[in-house]
Protein backbone atom coordinates (compact mmCIF):
# COMPACT_ATOMS: atom_id res chain seq x y z
CA UNK A 1 0.00 0.00 0.00
CA UNK A 2 1.06 3.76 0.02
CA UNK A 3 3.43 4.92 2.41
CA UNK A 4 2.13 7.26 5.18
CA UNK A 5 3.94 10.04 4.79
CA UNK A 6 5.95 11.64 6.93
CA UNK A 7 4.14 15.20 7.19
CA UNK A 8 0.18 13.85 8.18
CA UNK A 9 2.04 11.04 10.77
CA UNK A 10 1.34 13.50 13.43
CA UNK A 11 -1.97 14.24 12.36
CA UNK A 12 -2.87 10.45 11.39
CA UNK A 13 -1.63 8.92 14.26
CA UNK A 14 -3.58 11.26 16.61
CA UNK A 15 -6.64 9.15 16.20
CA UNK A 16 -4.54 5.99 17.19
CA UNK A 17 -6.16 6.03 21.00
CA UNK A 18 -9.47 4.82 19.45
CA UNK A 19 -8.53 1.45 18.42
CA UNK A 20 -7.25 -0.94 21.42
CA UNK A 21 -5.47 -3.61 19.05
CA UNK A 22 -2.50 -2.72 17.21
CA UNK A 23 -4.00 -4.97 14.32
CA UNK A 24 -7.08 -3.08 13.65
CA UNK A 25 -5.26 0.28 14.02
CA UNK A 26 -3.25 -0.88 11.15
CA UNK A 27 -5.96 -2.10 9.01
CA UNK A 28 -8.02 1.28 9.67
CA UNK A 29 -4.94 3.33 8.56
CA UNK A 30 -5.18 1.53 5.15
CA UNK A 31 -8.97 2.25 5.39
CA UNK A 32 -8.34 5.53 5.53
CA UNK A 33 -5.94 6.10 2.76
CA UNK A 34 -7.79 4.51 0.50
CA UNK A 35 -10.85 6.27 1.16
CA UNK A 36 -8.47 9.59 0.52
CA UNK A 37 -7.13 7.67 -2.51
CA UNK A 38 -9.97 5.84 -4.17
CA UNK A 39 -12.00 8.25 -7.14
CA UNK A 40 -15.36 7.12 -7.30
CA UNK A 41 -17.37 4.80 -4.98
CA UNK A 42 -15.99 3.97 -1.63
CA UNK A 43 -16.58 0.69 -0.85
CA UNK A 44 -14.18 -1.40 0.81
CA UNK A 45 -13.55 -3.31 -2.52
CA UNK A 46 -12.61 -0.12 -4.08
CA UNK A 47 -10.17 0.53 -1.28
CA UNK A 48 -8.72 -2.55 -1.28
CA UNK A 49 -8.34 -2.10 -5.23
CA UNK A 50 -6.78 0.98 -4.78
CA UNK A 51 -4.07 0.19 -2.45
CA UNK A 52 -3.04 -2.97 -4.41
CA UNK A 53 -4.81 -5.37 -2.21
CA UNK A 54 -7.28 -6.81 -4.27
CA UNK A 55 -5.75 -10.16 -3.48
CA UNK A 56 -5.77 -10.50 -0.35
CA UNK A 57 -7.17 -12.98 1.40
CA UNK A 58 -8.00 -12.12 4.17
CA UNK A 59 -10.50 -9.51 2.91
CA UNK A 60 -13.14 -9.64 5.91
CA UNK A 61 -10.95 -8.09 8.26
CA UNK A 62 -11.12 -4.55 6.77
CA UNK A 63 -14.54 -4.83 6.49
CA UNK A 64 -14.87 -6.04 10.43
CA UNK A 65 -13.06 -2.50 11.08
CA UNK A 66 -16.64 -1.15 10.56
CA UNK A 67 -19.50 -3.47 11.37
CA UNK A 68 -17.22 -5.42 14.04
CA UNK A 69 -14.30 -4.02 15.77
CA UNK A 70 -14.68 -2.39 19.43
CA UNK A 71 -13.93 1.82 18.77
CA UNK A 72 -16.19 4.91 19.04
CA UNK A 73 -16.69 7.05 16.40
CA UNK A 74 -17.55 9.93 18.72
CA UNK A 75 -14.28 10.08 20.54
CA UNK A 76 -12.88 10.28 16.98
CA UNK A 77 -15.30 13.55 16.68
CA UNK A 78 -14.00 14.77 20.01
CA UNK A 79 -10.02 14.42 18.46
CA UNK A 80 -10.96 15.73 15.15
CA UNK A 81 -12.70 18.67 16.99
CA UNK A 82 -9.34 19.76 18.92
CA UNK A 83 -7.11 19.60 15.67
CA UNK A 84 -9.51 21.62 14.04
CA UNK A 85 -9.48 24.25 16.69
CA UNK A 86 -6.01 24.85 17.50
CA UNK A 87 -5.14 24.74 13.22
CA UNK A 88 -7.90 27.27 12.58
CA UNK A 89 -9.56 29.27 15.24
CA UNK A 90 -6.89 29.38 17.84
CA UNK A 91 -8.31 32.24 19.42
CA UNK A 92 -12.00 34.28 19.30
CA UNK A 93 -15.22 32.67 19.06
CA UNK A 94 -16.07 28.85 18.01
CA UNK A 95 -19.12 29.13 15.21
CA UNK A 96 -20.95 26.22 14.13
CA UNK A 97 -23.51 25.22 11.97
CA UNK A 98 -25.79 22.84 12.18
CA UNK A 99 -28.04 20.89 9.87
CA UNK A 100 -29.38 17.83 8.21
CA UNK A 101 -28.91 15.94 5.05
CA UNK A 102 -30.26 12.78 3.52
CA UNK A 103 -28.16 10.18 2.33
CA UNK A 104 -30.01 8.54 -1.05
CA UNK A 105 -30.15 4.84 -0.16
CA UNK A 106 -32.33 1.51 -0.77
CA UNK A 107 -32.29 -1.99 -0.04
CA UNK A 108 -34.45 -3.89 2.80
CA UNK A 109 -31.57 -4.77 4.25
CA UNK A 110 -30.86 -1.36 5.83
CA UNK A 111 -33.49 -1.46 8.37
CA UNK A 112 -32.97 2.10 9.47
CA UNK A 113 -34.04 3.90 6.17
CA UNK A 114 -36.96 5.99 6.03
CA UNK A 115 -38.68 8.44 3.31
CA UNK A 116 -38.14 11.78 3.47
CA UNK A 117 -38.59 14.94 1.41
CA UNK A 118 -36.07 15.56 -0.73
CA UNK A 119 -34.61 18.78 0.59
CA UNK A 120 -32.94 19.21 -3.17
CA UNK A 121 -35.01 17.79 -5.58
CA UNK A 122 -38.03 19.72 -3.83
CA UNK A 123 -39.46 23.41 -4.40
CA UNK A 124 -42.66 25.35 -2.81
CA UNK A 125 -44.72 24.07 -5.41
CA UNK A 126 -43.20 20.44 -5.89
CA UNK A 127 -42.81 17.81 -3.16
CA UNK A 128 -40.38 15.13 -4.25
CA UNK A 129 -39.93 12.02 -1.75
CA UNK A 130 -36.62 10.39 -1.27
CA UNK A 131 -35.53 7.11 0.11
CA UNK A 132 -32.53 7.00 2.69
CA UNK A 133 -30.85 7.91 5.97
CA UNK A 134 -31.32 11.22 7.73
CA UNK A 135 -28.07 12.58 9.23
CA UNK A 136 -27.52 15.31 11.04
CA UNK A 137 -24.14 17.00 11.12
CA UNK A 138 -22.55 19.90 13.38
CA UNK A 139 -19.90 21.43 11.69
CA UNK A 140 -16.87 24.14 12.49
CA UNK A 141 -17.51 27.18 10.22
CA UNK A 142 -13.88 27.97 10.35
CA UNK A 143 -11.57 30.71 8.43
CA UNK A 144 -9.06 28.80 6.07
CA UNK A 145 -6.81 31.30 5.49
CA UNK A 146 -4.81 29.65 2.64
CA UNK A 147 -8.69 30.07 0.89
CA UNK A 148 -9.66 33.06 1.89
CA UNK A 149 -13.19 32.19 3.23
CA UNK A 150 -14.45 30.01 5.78
CA UNK A 151 -15.26 26.47 5.21
CA UNK A 152 -17.60 24.36 6.89
CA UNK A 153 -15.76 21.45 8.25
CA UNK A 154 -17.72 18.27 10.08
CA UNK A 155 -16.90 17.70 13.35
CA UNK A 156 -19.78 15.44 14.34
CA UNK A 157 -21.88 13.52 12.53
CA UNK A 158 -25.67 11.66 14.06
CA UNK A 159 -28.02 9.27 12.55
CA UNK A 160 -31.34 10.90 12.81
CA UNK A 161 -34.26 7.62 11.88
CA UNK A 162 -37.67 7.86 11.07
CA UNK A 163 -40.32 7.06 13.27
CA UNK A 164 -41.32 4.15 11.48
CA UNK A 165 -38.19 2.97 11.43
CA UNK A 166 -36.85 3.49 14.98
CA UNK A 167 -40.43 2.11 16.27
CA UNK A 168 -39.52 -0.96 14.31
CA UNK A 169 -36.44 -1.82 15.92
CA UNK A 170 -37.78 -1.51 19.26
CA UNK A 171 -36.09 2.03 20.42
CA UNK A 172 -37.55 5.34 21.49
CA UNK A 173 -38.00 7.76 19.04
CA UNK A 174 -36.31 11.18 18.85
CA UNK A 175 -36.86 14.01 16.74
CA UNK A 176 -34.33 15.65 14.73
CA UNK A 177 -34.83 18.91 16.93
CA UNK A 178 -33.75 16.21 20.02
CA UNK A 179 -30.79 15.00 18.36
CA UNK A 180 -29.84 18.30 17.38
CA UNK A 181 -30.01 19.22 21.18
CA UNK A 182 -28.33 15.85 22.36
CA UNK A 183 -25.69 16.96 19.93
CA UNK A 184 -24.98 20.60 20.83
CA UNK A 185 -25.09 19.53 24.67
CA UNK A 186 -22.22 17.22 24.09
CA UNK A 187 -19.93 19.35 21.62
CA UNK A 188 -20.73 22.10 24.50
CA UNK A 189 -19.17 19.83 26.79
CA UNK A 190 -16.16 19.20 24.54
CA UNK A 191 -15.75 22.91 24.21
CA UNK A 192 -15.52 23.24 28.13
CA UNK A 193 -12.71 21.61 28.08
CA UNK A 194 -10.88 22.01 24.64
CA UNK A 195 -11.39 26.08 24.72
CA UNK A 196 -12.63 27.07 28.23
CA UNK A 197 -14.09 30.66 28.77
CA UNK A 198 -14.70 31.20 24.78
CA UNK A 199 -17.54 32.18 23.57
CA UNK A 200 -20.07 29.32 21.41
CA UNK A 201 -21.80 30.61 18.17
CA UNK A 202 -24.43 27.73 16.61
CA UNK A 203 -26.62 29.14 13.44
CA UNK A 204 -29.32 26.81 12.02
CA UNK A 205 -32.20 27.08 9.45
CA UNK A 206 -35.72 27.64 10.23
CA UNK A 207 -36.08 23.32 10.87
CA UNK A 208 -34.38 24.14 14.32
CA UNK A 209 -36.59 27.40 15.26
CA UNK A 210 -37.55 25.62 18.08
CA UNK A 211 -38.41 26.77 21.39
CA UNK A 212 -37.19 24.00 23.52
CA UNK A 213 -34.54 23.77 21.43
CA UNK A 214 -33.24 27.68 21.71
CA UNK A 215 -33.99 27.74 25.78
CA UNK A 216 -32.27 24.58 26.53
CA UNK A 217 -29.07 25.67 24.32
CA UNK A 218 -29.28 29.93 25.31
CA UNK A 219 -27.20 29.25 28.67
CA UNK A 220 -24.22 27.47 26.63
CA UNK A 221 -23.87 29.13 23.66
CA UNK A 222 -25.58 32.14 21.37
CA UNK A 223 -28.06 30.33 18.60
CA UNK A 224 -28.64 32.22 15.24
CA UNK A 225 -31.64 30.82 13.05
CA UNK A 226 -34.19 31.98 10.67
CA UNK A 227 -37.74 33.29 11.81
CA UNK A 228 -40.91 33.01 10.66
CA UNK A 229 -42.18 36.78 9.86
CA UNK A 230 -45.98 35.59 11.55
CA UNK A 231 -44.25 34.67 14.42
CA UNK A 232 -45.87 35.63 18.08
CA UNK A 233 -43.54 37.74 19.75
CA UNK A 234 -43.96 39.71 22.67
CA UNK A 235 -42.61 42.74 25.05
CA UNK A 236 -40.66 42.22 27.86
CA UNK A 237 -42.86 41.42 30.96
CA UNK A 238 -43.35 45.14 32.95
CA UNK A 239 -41.74 45.43 37.01
CA UNK A 240 -44.27 44.26 39.26
CA UNK A 241 -46.88 47.19 40.80
CA UNK A 242 -46.01 47.13 44.94
CA UNK A 243 -49.26 46.25 46.94
CA UNK A 244 -50.62 44.08 43.80
CA UNK A 245 -51.08 40.47 44.65
CA UNK A 246 -51.24 37.58 42.08
CA UNK A 247 -48.81 35.60 40.18
CA UNK A 248 -45.80 37.75 38.52
CA UNK A 249 -46.26 38.40 34.55
CA UNK A 250 -43.70 36.49 32.68
CA UNK A 251 -44.59 38.86 29.12
CA UNK A 252 -45.40 42.28 28.15
CA UNK A 253 -47.89 43.28 25.26
CA UNK A 254 -47.76 41.60 22.19
CA UNK A 255 -45.75 43.20 19.31
CA UNK A 256 -46.64 43.38 15.86
CA UNK A 257 -45.65 40.94 13.14
CA UNK A 258 -42.41 41.35 11.97
CA UNK A 259 -44.28 41.09 8.41
CA UNK A 260 -46.23 44.01 9.45
CA UNK A 261 -43.01 45.66 10.56
CA UNK A 262 -41.72 45.09 6.81
CA UNK A 263 -44.18 46.91 5.26
CA UNK A 264 -44.33 49.97 7.83
CA UNK A 265 -43.26 53.18 6.87
CA UNK A 266 -42.50 54.42 9.77
CA UNK A 267 -39.18 51.48 10.51
CA UNK A 268 -35.88 52.48 10.55
CA UNK A 269 -33.37 50.58 8.28
CA UNK A 270 -30.11 50.47 8.25
CA UNK A 271 -27.75 49.92 5.86
CA UNK A 272 -24.67 47.65 6.15
CA UNK A 273 -22.60 45.67 4.36
CA UNK A 274 -22.31 42.41 4.55
CA UNK A 275 -18.66 40.27 4.06
CA UNK A 276 -19.30 36.85 2.63
CA UNK A 277 -22.30 37.25 1.77
CA UNK A 278 -23.13 33.50 0.48
CA UNK A 279 -20.22 33.12 -1.82
CA UNK A 280 -19.87 37.13 -2.89
CA UNK A 281 -17.02 39.12 -1.60
CA UNK A 282 -19.70 41.47 -0.01
CA UNK A 283 -23.15 42.85 -0.59
CA UNK A 284 -25.14 46.25 0.70
CA UNK A 285 -28.33 45.35 2.58
CA UNK A 286 -30.79 46.88 5.07
CA UNK A 287 -31.53 45.96 8.23
CA UNK A 288 -34.25 46.45 11.12
CA UNK A 289 -33.98 44.99 14.80
CA UNK A 290 -35.53 44.61 18.19
CA UNK A 291 -35.41 42.87 21.65
CA UNK A 292 -38.51 40.75 22.50
CA UNK A 293 -39.46 37.49 24.20
CA UNK A 294 -40.51 34.71 22.76
CA UNK A 295 -43.31 32.46 24.74
CA UNK A 296 -44.61 29.35 24.71
CA UNK A 297 -47.58 28.48 27.39
CA UNK A 298 -46.15 27.11 30.45
CA UNK A 299 -42.61 27.48 29.86
CA UNK A 300 -39.76 29.87 30.56
CA UNK A 301 -39.69 33.11 27.68
CA UNK A 302 -36.98 32.95 25.66
CA UNK A 303 -35.08 36.46 25.17
CA UNK A 304 -34.24 37.39 21.34
CA UNK A 305 -33.28 39.72 19.02
CA UNK A 306 -34.86 40.12 15.68
CA UNK A 307 -32.92 41.09 12.75
CA UNK A 308 -35.09 42.28 9.39
CA UNK A 309 -33.15 41.92 6.30
CA UNK A 310 -33.82 43.19 2.97
CA UNK A 311 -32.11 44.04 -0.51
CA UNK A 312 -32.12 47.67 -1.60
CA UNK A 313 -32.42 46.41 -4.81
CA UNK A 314 -34.93 43.48 -4.31
CA UNK A 315 -32.92 40.28 -5.39
CA UNK A 316 -34.08 38.30 -2.73
CA UNK A 317 -36.95 38.08 -0.55
CA UNK A 318 -36.77 39.64 2.81
CA UNK A 319 -36.44 37.21 5.72
CA UNK A 320 -35.91 37.41 9.64
CA UNK A 321 -33.44 35.99 11.87
CA UNK A 322 -33.31 35.63 15.78
CA UNK A 323 -30.65 35.58 18.30
CA UNK A 324 -30.65 34.12 21.64
CA UNK A 325 -28.13 36.94 22.71
CA UNK A 326 -30.20 40.42 22.94
CA UNK A 327 -26.99 42.30 23.14
CA UNK A 328 -25.47 40.87 19.84
CA UNK A 329 -25.43 43.84 17.13
CA UNK A 330 -27.49 42.86 14.16
CA UNK A 331 -25.01 43.30 11.66
CA UNK A 332 -22.59 40.59 13.65
CA UNK A 333 -25.79 38.18 13.61
CA UNK A 334 -26.52 38.51 9.73
CA UNK A 335 -22.51 38.12 9.45
CA UNK A 336 -22.53 34.83 11.52
CA UNK A 337 -25.32 33.34 9.54
CA UNK A 338 -24.49 34.03 6.30
CA UNK A 339 -21.34 31.47 6.87
CA UNK A 340 -23.98 28.52 7.09
CA UNK A 341 -24.37 28.39 3.39
CA UNK A 342 -21.25 27.19 3.70
CA UNK A 343 -22.60 23.55 5.36
CA UNK A 344 -24.75 22.99 1.93
CA UNK A 345 -21.20 23.20 -0.09
CA UNK A 346 -19.82 20.46 2.10
CA UNK A 347 -22.64 18.16 1.60
CA UNK A 348 -22.03 19.17 -2.46
CA UNK A 349 -18.17 18.61 -1.56
CA UNK A 350 -18.77 14.95 0.04
CA UNK A 351 -20.95 13.67 -2.24
CA UNK A 352 -19.01 14.62 -5.39
CA UNK A 353 -15.36 14.16 -4.28
CA UNK A 354 -15.47 11.77 -1.79
CA UNK A 355 -18.46 9.14 -2.55
CA UNK A 356 -21.10 9.80 0.07
CA UNK A 357 -23.64 7.85 -0.95
CA UNK A 358 -21.77 5.21 -2.86
CA UNK A 359 -21.01 3.06 0.35
CA UNK A 360 -22.65 -0.40 0.47
CA UNK A 361 -22.79 -1.36 3.75
CA UNK A 362 -25.92 -3.01 5.50
CA UNK A 363 -25.02 -3.55 8.92
CA UNK A 364 -26.15 -1.49 11.30
CA UNK A 365 -23.19 -0.26 13.06
CA UNK A 366 -21.03 -0.29 9.53
CA UNK A 367 -23.81 2.27 8.42
CA UNK A 368 -23.59 4.53 11.41
CA UNK A 369 -20.26 4.70 11.06
CA UNK A 370 -19.14 4.88 7.29
CA UNK A 371 -20.81 8.23 6.47
CA UNK A 372 -19.53 10.05 9.47
CA UNK A 373 -15.70 8.82 8.60
CA UNK A 374 -16.35 10.35 5.00
CA UNK A 375 -17.60 13.70 5.93
CA UNK A 376 -15.14 13.73 8.74
CA UNK A 377 -12.64 13.17 5.77
CA UNK A 378 -13.30 16.65 4.71
CA UNK A 379 -12.13 18.23 7.97
CA UNK A 380 -8.92 15.45 7.69
CA UNK A 381 -8.01 16.53 4.32
CA UNK A 382 -8.47 20.24 4.88
CA UNK A 383 -6.18 19.85 7.50
CA UNK A 384 -3.59 17.53 6.07
CA UNK A 385 -3.69 20.53 3.12
CA UNK A 386 -2.43 23.05 6.01
CA UNK A 387 0.41 20.99 7.02
CA UNK A 388 1.23 20.86 2.80
CA UNK A 389 0.54 24.68 2.71
CA UNK A 390 2.65 25.34 5.66
CA UNK A 391 5.76 23.28 4.62
CA UNK A 392 5.30 25.20 1.15
CA UNK A 393 5.73 29.38 1.75
CA UNK A 394 1.45 29.27 3.03
CA UNK A 395 0.22 28.65 -1.24
CA UNK A 396 -1.80 25.35 -2.26
CA UNK A 397 -1.86 24.73 -6.01
CA UNK A 398 -4.27 25.73 -7.50
CA UNK A 399 -6.20 24.28 -10.85
CA UNK A 400 -6.71 26.98 -13.53
CA UNK A 401 -7.81 26.93 -17.07
CA UNK A 402 -8.55 29.31 -20.09
CA UNK A 403 -11.94 29.53 -19.11
CA UNK A 404 -12.01 29.02 -15.18
CA UNK A 405 -9.80 31.75 -13.71
CA UNK A 406 -9.44 30.19 -10.10
CA UNK A 407 -8.02 32.74 -7.86
CA UNK A 408 -8.19 30.81 -4.45
CA UNK A 409 -8.31 27.39 -4.02
CA UNK A 410 -11.29 25.10 -3.44
CA UNK A 411 -11.95 21.55 -1.53
CA UNK A 412 -10.73 19.62 -4.96
CA UNK A 413 -7.60 21.03 -5.03
CA UNK A 414 -6.80 20.33 -1.19
CA UNK A 415 -7.81 16.60 -1.91
CA UNK A 416 -5.49 16.70 -5.03
CA UNK A 417 -2.69 18.40 -3.36
CA UNK A 418 -3.37 15.47 -0.61
CA UNK A 419 -3.24 12.81 -2.90
CA UNK A 420 -0.68 13.92 -5.09
CA UNK A 421 1.89 14.11 -2.00
CA UNK A 422 0.67 10.46 -0.98
CA UNK A 423 1.89 8.98 -4.09
CA UNK A 424 4.83 10.97 -4.05
CA UNK A 425 5.69 9.59 -0.64
CA UNK A 426 4.72 6.01 -1.53
CA UNK A 427 7.30 5.81 -4.46
CA UNK A 428 7.82 8.94 -6.03
CA UNK A 429 4.84 7.94 -9.00
CA UNK A 430 3.26 11.52 -9.27
CA UNK A 431 7.11 13.55 -9.89
CA UNK A 432 7.83 14.16 -13.05
CA UNK A 433 11.11 11.97 -14.45
CA UNK A 434 13.58 13.39 -15.83
CA UNK A 435 16.01 11.13 -17.82
CA UNK A 436 18.00 12.51 -21.15
CA UNK A 437 16.02 10.64 -23.42
CA UNK A 438 12.25 11.93 -22.26
CA UNK A 439 11.23 14.50 -24.74
CA UNK A 440 9.54 17.82 -23.42
CA UNK A 441 6.20 16.20 -24.99
CA UNK A 442 6.31 12.86 -23.12
CA UNK A 443 6.82 14.75 -19.96
CA UNK A 444 3.74 17.24 -20.64
CA UNK A 445 1.41 13.96 -21.02
CA UNK A 446 3.04 12.62 -17.62
CA UNK A 447 1.97 15.45 -16.20
CA UNK A 448 -1.28 15.65 -17.34
CA UNK A 449 -2.11 11.91 -16.31
CA UNK A 450 -0.62 12.80 -12.66
CA UNK A 451 -3.09 15.57 -12.47
CA UNK A 452 -5.79 13.18 -13.72
CA UNK A 453 -5.04 10.68 -10.73
CA UNK A 454 -5.17 13.52 -8.61
CA UNK A 455 -7.87 15.29 -9.34
CA UNK A 456 -10.10 12.39 -10.06
CA UNK A 457 -13.64 12.44 -8.54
Amino acid sequence: MPALPTRFVALIVAFAPLFRQQRTWRHAQHLLAGAILAPGVRTVASVLRILGLAHERHFCTYHRVLSRSVWSPRAGSRILLGLLVRAFVPVGPLVFGLDDTIERRWGKRIRLRGIYRDPVRSSDRHFVKASGLRWLSVMLLAPIPWAGRVWALPVLTLLAPSERATTATGHRYKTLVDWARQAMRQLARWCARLAAGRPLVLVADLSFAAHPLLRTLAPLMTCITRLRLDGRLFAPAPPPVPGRGGRRRVKGERLPLLKAVLTDAATAWTRVTITGWYGTTARAVELASGTAVWYQAGKPVLPIRWVLIRDPLGRFDPQALLSTDPALEPATIVGYYVRRWQVEVTFAEARRHLGVETQRQHADLAIARTTPILLGLVSLVTLLAHTLVQAHGGRLPVRRAAWYRKRTPTFSDALAAVRAHWWRAAAGLLTVPRPRGLTKRARTVYRRLAEAVAYAA
